[in-house]
């Protein structure tokens, strides 16, 4: 049985995807009866996406870009295109509603508490919890070409305007471009007849000539603009997953749904290399049958994402569906004078170290 939850797109830094766990310090007081309720986890997947889209726009002259301008690579048609890149994946766990438990401490018992996440995941008892950092990610950034139409026009001089043919146009407009060229070679070596008065304006005179020299080079070049958009999709695995299409991609269309035909599948293999055995009925009824703090002890499973073509992802995670569970012991914070500290991992339910 297998589960794809859902595919989100987020136009921003991957660390939304990855925002810090808040907890709660919950203490056990006479009214609660000194218990603690909390959930375990069942382990989901969330795989990261990231997808830069490339929009192409081709300038008005850019037939002649070799000729006029030596320009090999000039766009010539307008265009826009994907491509997958980074992709990441995250264990995220999620609170079991058949998996709810209560962390029992005698009456007396010094200072009883439990560090629960937002969501009811054991984080800690009698130890203070702190979440780890949520990891450093600049934001995504989209490349917006300046309006270079607009500063393009403003420099078109009468004999541009007037030029009569397509070709006769883009030559008065290459020559353009060569005189914005000399004119800021005379000002730079001190050899304009009218230098700027000082450093400040001619910082000034160079950045005006340099944006009318960009306006009218797209003319020929055209513009390249990308924008990156990351997207998740979630899976809850219960067994064995093999060639499952988590999504499907086209260079035209970008990231689509898995049953959308318009795209090429992209697959996940997963494959348990750590499974806990299946208990006897014998077994699991004793099991059931004692007290103490459980926890989770997952299994393991190896990941593949990949396309026909290549391999885009592999690794290893732990899957608390293939693992099973263990006890504390009450007895372990029994202790009124010095009570035994305990760490979890709340995204997998397991057992992290005991501090006596």
């Amino acid at each position: 049985m297998k589960h794809i939850l859902f595919i989100m797109c987020l136009l921003c830094s991957p660390a939304v995807l990855m925002s810090q766990t808040r907890v709660e310090k919950k203490i056990a007081t006479k009214a609660s009866g000194y218990g603690v309720t909390y959930s375990l986890p069942v382990t989901s997947l969330i795989i990261n996406i990231e997808v830069i889209k490339e929009t192409r726009i081709a300038g008005r002259y850019y037939r002649y870009a070799e000729k006029y301008l030596g320009v090999k690579d000039a766009v010539t048609e307008d265009a826009v295109s994907h491509e997958l890149g980074k992709i990441t994946l995250e264990n995220k766990g999620i609170p079991d509603a058949n998996n709810t438990y209560t962390v029992e401490f005698k009456a007396g018992t010094v200072a009883p508490y439990v560090y629960l996440t937002e969501d009811g995941l054991l984080c800690s008892i009698n130890a203070d919890y702190t979440p780890p950092a949520a990891p450093a990610t600049s934001p995504a950034q989209t490349e917006k070409p300046k309006n270079r139409a607009g500063s393009a026009t403003a420099v078109f001089t009468e004999e541009l305007l007037m030029a009569g043919s397509m070709a006769r146009q883009a030559e008065v407009a290459a020559k353009q471009i060569y005189h914005i060229r000399e004119s800021k070679m005379d000002i730079l070596t001190g050899d304009a007849d009218n230098l700027p008065p000082d450093g400040e304006a001619m910082k000034l005179v160079i950045a005006q000539l340099e944006e009318q020299e960009s306006a009218l080079t797209t003319l020929f070049t055209g513009t390249r603009t990308t924008e990156t958009s990351y997207y998740d999709v979630r899976i809850m695995p219960q067994d064995n997953l093999e060639d499952e299409i988590l999504f499907r991609f086209s260079q035209k269309a970008g990231l689509l749904d898995a049953d959308d035909l318009g795209g090429a599948p992209v697959y996940m293999n997963l494959t348990a290399t750590e499974r806990a055995p299946e208990l006897t009925p014998k077994e699991a009824e004793k099991k059931e049958k004692m007290k103490g703090i459980i926890y989770n002890v997952p299994g393991k499973a190896a990941v593949e994402i990949r396309t026909a073509q290549e391999a885009l992802f592999k690794s290893e995670v732990q899957v608390v569906q293939f693992g099973t569970y263990e006890l504390l012991a009450p007895a372990m914070f029994e202790d009124k004078k010095t009570p035994v500290k305990v760490l979890f991992y709340p995204e997998t339910g397991a057992l992290k170290q005991i501090i006596q």
